[in-house]
């Protein structure tokens, strides 16, 4: 098995089977669109097996479409905090596992003096999922449970961008998937997430002022530079993506090789 992260390809919007749901706005195929991502090595994505999101605020039609699907496993990658301020509505049959990937009690507060600010924060975020004792832990906790876990799975954090934004590019990474296609994953919460980016800049605005608003704004959604910090931090700590996820996150060859298995087709 290869792990790459160089190569081409494009995405888009998944008009296919996956639903679009409004009360949980980043919900999506993690395979990806039509027929699933395409990997370096001639394979596809499979699909229908593992979704990521935003916390699961699902109204009561939503949660019959959501249960429509199967899902035999929900991983919460929020802090505590945030739990507790509005806890999951799960799909009928469903586990649930809480798995706080930065180890904090609560969510870091959207509040900088510029933009730039914003990006450095974000982008240093990013690292620490790299670097961190535990997001580390977390992650290769949640890689290792969806190794194990049969059936259809959503990983999921409070926006569905940032952790399980990393989430589903190591997971893409394990599929081989090149990085550009990665990327333009990455950046679809820009898309599926928009109405949600929107009321959190509104609701700082009416809070702080339009200035704090513009100044958080590039936190409430993510550029390519975040992703790309993280990458830069694996081959910086690391040498390798293989190496990350066996000395970093502590996974062995067999459960890097189950996961491709599972992802691809």
């Amino acid at each position: 098995m290869l792990l790459s992260a160089c190569g081409g390809g494009g995405v888009g919007i998944d008009t296919g089977a996956t639903p679009r749901l409004t009360s949980v706005a980043n919900f999506r195929d993690i395979g990806g669109a039509a027929a699933g991502y395409p990997t370096i090595d001639g394979k596809t994505v499979r699909r229908g097996l593992l979704y990521r999101a935003s916390a699961l605020t699902l109204d009561a039609g939503e949660r019959a479409t959501l249960d429509a699907l199967g899902i035999a496993a929900v991983y919460d990658l929020r802090t505590p905090g945030e739990i507790a301020r509005e806890a999951d509505v799960l799909p009928i049959g469903a586990a649930y596992q809480s798995i706080n990937v930065t180890g904090n009690r609560d969510a870091m507060a959207l509040s900088f003096d510029s933009t730039a600010q914003a990006i450095a924060a974000m982008e240093q975020a990013q690292r620490q999922y790299v670097i961190g004792p535990a997001e580390r832990a977390g992650f290769g906790a949640l890689l290792t449970q969806i190794a194990l876990t049969p059936g259809a799975q959503i990983v999921h954090s409070s926006m569905g961008k940032d952790r399980a934004g990393w989430a589903a590019a190591l997971l893409l990474s394990i599929a081989n998937v090149p990085f550009d296609i990665i990327l333009q994953d990455y950046l679809l919460s820009n898309v599926y997430a928009a109405a949600s980016i929107h009321a959190h800049a509104v609701a700082i605005a009416l809070q702080s002022g339009a200035a704090a608003a513009d100044a958080a704004a590039p936190a409430l959604g993510v550029q390519a530079s975040f992703l790309s910090a993280a990458f830069d931090q694996v081959h910086a700590s690391y040498g390798t993506m293989t190496a990350y996820l066996t000395d970093g996150l502590n996974l062995s060859q067999g459960t890097i090789d189950r996961l491709y298995a599972r992802l691809v087709t």
